[in-house]
């Protein structure tokens, strides 16, 4: 048998031992807006992201910690927190409106637990261990920051009536050499705490602390994490991890790394690294599982499970770091505080977050005081698959954007994007060169008839010829037949034609709405690719915190009852829905070529002349359909390419449009703002460029394209990229219906069926390649 088998056996056979041992704490993290409570009765708090700094908490098994006749997973009994801390079934925090500690647990979360005699006592931070707390004394919100420390301690793990609240126990934990000492940061493990002094430096003590093989280690730090026997810090110099005590709890820490945060848990450590705020964890655990492709701004470990608040929406992810599937702890789907609020300005290297970014109507700020803010730690680069499109400034942090949107040199290397692609060889620039001459003589030869075109095109809209008569008043196309759904073999029912499905069902579907499933973002929530038990594919809709919070079940009733009603051969339609344990789900058909955008501008193949002109066209219709053969209308209010997907017939199909009718809404207004965004959508198509591009000038494709075709020169943002037609005339006649649904006055505009009018008989004229 080979070394390495003989390792990967011992590895699963110690995993397995780690299964069958007792529940006990193992891992403590600094204070932060997230944090875990261990052993058989934790749970996991974070900071809510309303302003008000509530509390959320939730435990194993999906429970959130709240009493049965609570839909909400807040512990409303809670006073609002600045920072948390957690210990072995319990947790504590430092309250906001007081700066003082605060304790509880999942039994009585509206019982205090901290000793009377600290009650009262303003506190800096605090550190929960396996049954004792110890806390720097000082004002959380005067910034200071050194202090002297107090602890208390429990006699076992508290339990649901309460009888083993704090005990003073200085025997223990008082150690008269560390009263001279001001400290900056602390962390508390298994019998032991540790802190960083001022003039640098960490020092530990209590009964256990001898067990960590050093009373004290030089160096400054930026933060401090424990397991057992333990603690791993960051050099506030190199940035870089250092641990010291049993090796075995920590492995091999990563060298030449720079972090922001840490974690620890049951023999591993997890950190947050500083250049694209991925995690990254060591020691014996699952590497594999932590999530790739997304930055964390603050995460806490459990025993086997860690949970962090992700950079790009502020919403909670779990996942199991000893390989687990699902992890013990499933997050409700809320927005948290991605850190602690706090005086001051934003030191070096960080960036305020600025809370407008979670487009919530009032929401200003995370923290309930006037005068604080978050500070967070710039990034410095992007996760693989993205590009640094912008630097971090004192007010946001770097941008990082898709490398499916690479448009120029400054993300080729980035991207992987080869020379042979990413430049044009002196043959290919001839070539273009020829190209554009064929146009320049075409646009010559038929500028006639382009200027006939011009003078006579208005009348199409005003008088409408017999042609287009001919498409004004009749039905659209006919919607489809009720879909046949496959029943699958979970149990699930049906009503009329749409499936209701069961949470378990569609988590299995997409394994646990994992990144990898994710297909995209919308006004709703996360878009994932869902297999069901049929083999069936389809698109499952997950309603983010806004969505819930904004939509009570009887408007989300209302909302199905009109998306049930929706069934065209050019929309995207609904299979069926989830409501189950506060979540929103919609199922909707999978289409399986994506999204018109990344045809046009991203790495999907691109399309030719004759498939863009019947993707504009079956758009057009299906937006037609919204506006006009549904009571009431339906308005998409955000039309763009992003929002036309591909079915598996490459047809086009309008997605994501609001679930609320537009019955007390100003029809015309919107339904022309529909025809205007549409008319974006043709320019799009036509020129391949996307509607703002700041690397070109003007940025703005309709400040561009415009002028040009009002000067009869719409030839010129034909695009040169595809093969151009023969005949030329469909193309200039796309660009004047995109002029007609552009005009500034929205009067003047035309309606949907007109422009689904105009685009057929477009089409009707054909294209000789």
């Amino acid at each position: 048998m080979s070394i390495q088998r003989c390792l990967s056996i011992l590895l699963i056979l110690h995993l397995l031992l780690l299964s069958l041992l007792p529940f006990t704490a193992f891992g403590y993290g600094p204070m932060g807006p997230i944090a875990a409570a261990f052993g058989n009765n934790g749970f996991f708090c974070a900071i809510d992201a309303s302003g008000q700094q509530e509390i959320i908490c939730w435990d194993k098994n999906n429970k959130s910690t709240t009493s049965s006749s609570s839909s909400t997973p807040y512990l409303s009994s809670l006073p609002p927190m600045a920072s948390l801390s957690g210990g072995e079934g319990f947790m504590c925090g430092i309250t906001s409106n007081a700066s003082k500690a605060y304790c509880w647990n999942t039994f009585s979360s509206g019982t205090d637990l901290v000793p009377q005699v600290f009650q009262h006592t303003f506190y800096s931070q605090l550190a929960a261990g396996k049954d004792h707390v110890c806390a720097i004394r000082g004002n959380y919100f005067l910034r200071t920051d050194l202090g002297p420390v107090d602890c208390w301690q429990y006699s076992q793990t508290m339990n649901t009536n309460n009888s083993n609240v704090g005990i003073v126990d200085n025997s223990l934990f008082h150690d008269p050499s560390i009263d001279a000492f001001a400290f900056r940061k602390i962390v508390s493990g298994e019998g032991f705490s540790c802190g960083v002094v001022k003039g640098g430096g960490a020092i530990c003590w209590g009964p256990k602390s001898a067990n960590l093989g050093f009373s004290s280690v030089s160096g400054d730090f930026k933060t401090l994490a424990s397991g057992r026997n333990s603690v791993c810090g960051i050099s506030s110099v190199s940035g870089e991890v250092e641990c010291w005590g049993k090796a075995d709890e920590f492995g091999a820490p990563p060298v030449g790394t720079r972090f922001v945060e840490l974690s620890a848990g049951a023999q591993h450590y997890c950190g947050i690294r500083e250049d694209d705020h991925s995690v990254e964890c060591w020691g014996s655990c699952n590497a594999s599982s932590v999530p790739k492709g997304s930055g964390f701004m603050a995460i806490a470990s459990a025993d086997f499970t860690t949970c962090g608040v992700r950079e790009v929406d502020l919403v909670l992810d779990c996942w199991a770091v000893h390989g687990q599937s699902p992890p013990d702890y499933s997050p409700p789907l809320q927005l948290c505080s991605p850190g602690a609020c706090s005086p001051g300005s934003c030191a070096a290297e960080k960036f305020t977050f600025n809370a407008s970014v979670l487009n919530e109507p009032g929401l200003t700020s995370l923290c309930n005081r006037h005068g604080l803010r978050i500070c967070l730690p710039c990034g410095t680069n992007c996760s693989q698959g993205y590009f640094l499109s912008s630097p971090c400034s004192d007010n946001a942090d770097r941008v990082c954007t898709a490398c499916s949107l690479c448009q120029n040199s400054s993300c080729w290397d980035v991207c992987g994007i080869s020379s042979s692609y990413s430049r044009n060889s002196e043959q290919e620039q001839q070539e273009m060169i020829r190209k554009l001459v064929i146009i320049i003589v075409s646009t010559l030869s038929v500028s006639l008839l382009v200027l006939i075109g011009w003078c006579l095109f208005p009348r199409i809209i005003k008088t409408k010829d017999e042609d287009c008569n001919l498409c004004v008043g009749k039905p659209v196309a006919e919607a489809d037949p009720e879909i046949n759904l496959q029943p699958s073999l979970s149990a699930s029912k049906f009503i009329g034609t749409i499936q209701v499905f069961r949470l378990s069902e569609l988590k299995d579907a997409t394994h646990g709405f994992k990144e990898y499933n994710e297909l995209g973002r919308g006004n709703f929530g996360f878009v994932y690719k869902a297999v069901l038990t049929d083999g069936s594919q389809v698109a499952v809709k997950r309603a983010n915190a806004a969505t819930i919070i904004h939509t009570n079940i009887r408007d989300f009733e209302s909302e199905l009852e009109i998306l049930c009603n929706i069934r065209h051969s050019n929309v995207v339609n609904l299979l069926g829905y989830c409501a189950e344990m506060g979540e929103r789900l919609l199922v909707y058909e999978f289409m399986p070529h994506g999204t018109l955008h990344d045809h046009l501008h991203g790495e999907l193949s691109p399309l030719d002349w004759n498939l863009r002109l019947k993707i504009a066209l079956q758009a057009a219709k299906g937006l037609e359909y919204l506006h006009k053969e549904l009571n009431p209308p339906i308005i998409h209010k955000d039309v763009k390419t992003c929002n036309i997907l591909l079915d598996s017939e490459w047809g086009a199909r309008i997605s994501d449009f609001r679930l609320m009718s537009a019955t007390d809404r100003d029809l015309d207004g919107d339904m022309e703002s529909d025809v205007y965004n549409f008319g974006i959508v043709l320019l799009e198509i036509l020129s391949g460029r996307k509607a703002y591009d700041r690397d070109c000038t003007p940025p703005g494709l309709v400040d561009w394209a415009l002028p040009l075709i009002r000067e009869g020169k719409a030839a010129a943002i034909i695009n040169q990229n595809v093969p151009l037609p023969r005949n030329v005339e469909p193309l200039l006649k796309l660009a004047d219906i995109a002029e007609l649904a552009l005009r500034e006055n929205p009067g003047n505009r035309p309606n949907m069926s007109d422009i689904a009018c105009l685009l057929d008989q477009n089409m009707k004229g054909g294209l000789t390649m």
